[in-house]
């Protein structure tokens, strides 16, 4: 059995799958962010008990001592800082903050590369312009993925996708560019390849849960379990949805909203309003972010339901959700009211789409949609196509999102250990059927 933890921005969520990567069990745990010192950030010691409750949760379906190897992936991007002793020097910076116009405008300028505000490297030279009282002490830096991992086996790496989302990649070396870490560093005077994560390559040795390890997880897992790289959340949605080869793409729809689009060519020049990250094997993604896309939505079911409570009493959440979702597709004041939402929460997609597919010319025949704007029947699939202008697609693992493509990668890592099986093979094995 695998298991696959997925740190989202509401959710920490496990799913285990067996052999024939069925769920076999699961579990969840509720977090959010918090505003702190003017930054998002997360309380860290929630990582553990969140973490620990979700393996609790699982152990209730399973023996969860029978598992062959974990994974861990994040929420992409932000910023956690260490110094040398492992000290965090400032909180966790997520994704969500926007401070880093500054940095991330002189960098994309300055490499011809777009680096969006999110990015990691946008969040560190933004500190250095701001001459945070700490910077000279940063010894190494990471994702929220990276620093789970991290405390569970000791070691500072990542795989491919999420170091893709720290610092811009050589899709050629499937190392981080060197002639960018060059002007970075001459920039600032840092020695950016020494604070880096650890590329390490899907399937291969990212370390070994250790006895400190699984004391932060109350010894429920067996210390020498084996780890996969750690990934972002985009590269798991990629993997749940066999998103992974050129002409292929998905769109997550949750909290905020990214559609990925495997290029078969780089495009001809950057554009702000894409970004290139890389697929946990290393093949060049065009990536379309927007902040927002459900939470735009929920104000007004939570509205909807406050009212109907204070009538009726009660009100079923789940059921009041997909009730309004799927009244989008009919033509009555309710329905085009709704309809109008879900077109605003997927609005700021269209003009990076209509980069890709109109001015740059990529192919692709559909997207395959996961996330919880996807959770009724048909209408979040159907408003998304006529508004982004291509077919979107439902695969049943889709539903499950990351920490199911995070168990895939985590079995991987597992059987290449003695099988040496390659990963397109091995996905193969994965989606026999689909």
């Amino acid at each position: 059995m695998y298991l696959g933890i997925e740190f989202g921005s509401t959710r920490i969520k496990g799913i285990v799958l067996n052999d024939n990567f069925e769920v076999v069990a699961s579990g969840s745990y509720l977090w959010q962010s918090t505003l702190k010192d003017g930054y998002w950030t997360y309380d860290l010691a929630e990582v553990w008990q969140g973490m620990n409750e979700v393996i609790d949760e699982i152990a209730k379906e399973i023996d969860v001592k029978k598992i062959k190897s974990l994974g861990v992936s994040a929420m992409m991007h932000g910023f956690l800082p260490f110094d040398k002793n492992g000290k965090l020097l400032t909180s966790f910076r997520t994704w969500k903050n926007v401070n880093t116009e500054v940095a991330a405008a002189e960098l994309s300028k300055l490499f011809e590369f777009n680096i969006p505000l999110r990015w990691s490297i946008a969040h560190l030279y933004q500190t250095y312009l701001d001459k945070e009282k700490y910077v000279s002490e940063i010894a190494y830096f990471t994702t929220l993925a990276g620093y789970v991992h991290m405390c569970l086996t000791g070691k500072n790496v990542l795989g491919i996708g999420d170091a893709s989302g720290m610092f811009p990649i050589d899709v050629k070396t499937g190392q981080y560019d060197l002639k960018m870490i060059k002007t970075f560093n001459k920039l600032t005077n840092m020695k950016l390849e020494e604070l880096l994560p650890v590329i390490i390559e899907v399937g291969q040795n990212a370390g070994e849960l250790t006895k400190e390890g699984a004391k932060l997880l109350n010894n429920k897992l067996p210390v020498g379990l084996l780890l996969a790289p750690p990934e972002g959340d985009a590269e798991t949605g990629m993997v749940s949805t066999n998103a992974l080869k050129p002409k292929t793409g998905n769109v997550s729809a949750g909290t905020s909203v990214f559609s990925m689009i495997v290029l078969e060519k780089a495009l001809t020049k950057w554009y702000p309003e894409i970004d290139i990250v890389q697929t946990p094997t290393g093949d060049a993604v065009a990536m379309v972010h927007a902040n927002e896309c459900t939470s735009r939505i929920d104000p007004w079911i939570e509205l909807f339901g406050e009212a109907i409570a204070r009538v009726s009493g009660s009100v079923d959440r789940d059921k009041l959700f997909e009730t309004l979702y799927e009244v989008a597709l009919e033509d009555t004041p309710l329905g085009n009211f709704m309809k109008e939402r879900l077109v605003e929460a997927i609005i700021d997609l269209k003009t990076g789409m209509d980069i890709l597919l109109q001015q740059e010319k990529v192919k692709i025949d559909y997207l395959l949609g996961h996330g919880g704007y996807f959770k009724s029947k048909s209408a979040g699939a159907k408003v998304m196509s006529e508004t982004l202008g291509i077919p979107i697609r439902l695969l049943e693992t889709a539903g499950e999102g990351g920490p199911w493509g995070m168990a895939v990668l985590a079995a991987y890592r597992y059987i290449n250990q003695t099988k040496k099986i390659k990963f397109d093979a091995f996905i193969n094995q994965v989606f026999k059927g689909e």
